[in-house]
């Protein structure tokens, strides 16, 4: 009997602990999917703006931590430092001789969501990542972002990037999400109504969407951490 868990990913582009959250969830699905073959996984992506007022040109990375938390330069480099080890032990690459900016996300979130209407959404978001982490590029760029949507071999313009149509239907995706009052990111709903808080691990995905296929009927909107 064929087993379904929906599994929406709320993120940003360039949240640090969003691409280590989607490598580890991923792989704690592909170990539950060697454990069970009848185990079906949709999953998608809602959109989260950390920075939504953030001008054309983004901002240093370190300008912003200073700005906002007052953190020096020595504080931020430990904080890099183990990022960037937490990362590749989830085999993600962080490399902050390139990436130095953040940027608003909100034409890559766009992006994201013309790629869901073609089904290639999750390796646009590979593609992203990336871009971004790996290679330091502007993903606020129009021209960035339809380079990569020609390389996952989209149909997308920079007209579909600009419609108002498809910023519209990008708010119902975020009103969504704020309808669960999540605050923080990277946050999973599964089937709907339930919550996994955090990058955790893959053994800590596994133990919690084990517990969730096991339910007859989930709970009304527990939390798993």
């Amino acid at each position: 009997m064929t087993k379904t868990l929906q599994i929406s990913m709320v993120h940003d582009i360039v949240c640090s602990w969003c691409p280590i959250g989607y490598s580890n969830i991923k792989g704690a699905i592909d170990n539950l999917k060697l454990k069970d073959k009848h185990l079906k996984v949709d999953f998608n992506f809602l959109p989260f703006e950390l920075n939504p007022e953030m001008g054309a040109w983004g901002e240093a990375i370190g300008d912003f931590f200073n700005r906002r938390m007052g953190w020096n330069e020595s504080k931020l480099l430990d904080y890099q430092k183990s990022l960037v080890k937490t990362a590749a032990e989830s085999g993600v690459t962080i490399d902050f001789s390139k990436r130095k900016r953040y940027y608003n996300t909100r034409k890559a979130h766009l992006l994201m969501h013309l790629a869901e209407g073609q089904g290639k959404q999750e390796m646009v978001n590979e593609l992203l990542i990336e871009a971004y982490f790996k290679d330091g590029l502007d993903i606020s760029d129009s021209e960035e972002l339809l380079n990569i949507a020609s390389e996952a071999n989209l149909a997308i313009t920079l007209e579909d990037l600009t419609s108002t149509e498809a910023s519209l239907e990008l708010d119902k995706k975020i009103k969504l999400y704020r309808s669960f009052n999540i605050t923080s990111i990277p946050t999973f709903i599964v089937n709907g109504d339930i919550l996994i808080s955090g990058s955790n691990s893959v053994a800590s995905f596994e133990v919690s969407l084990s517990k969730i296929i096991s339910r007859s009927k989930a709970d009304p909107l527990s939390s798993e951490q």
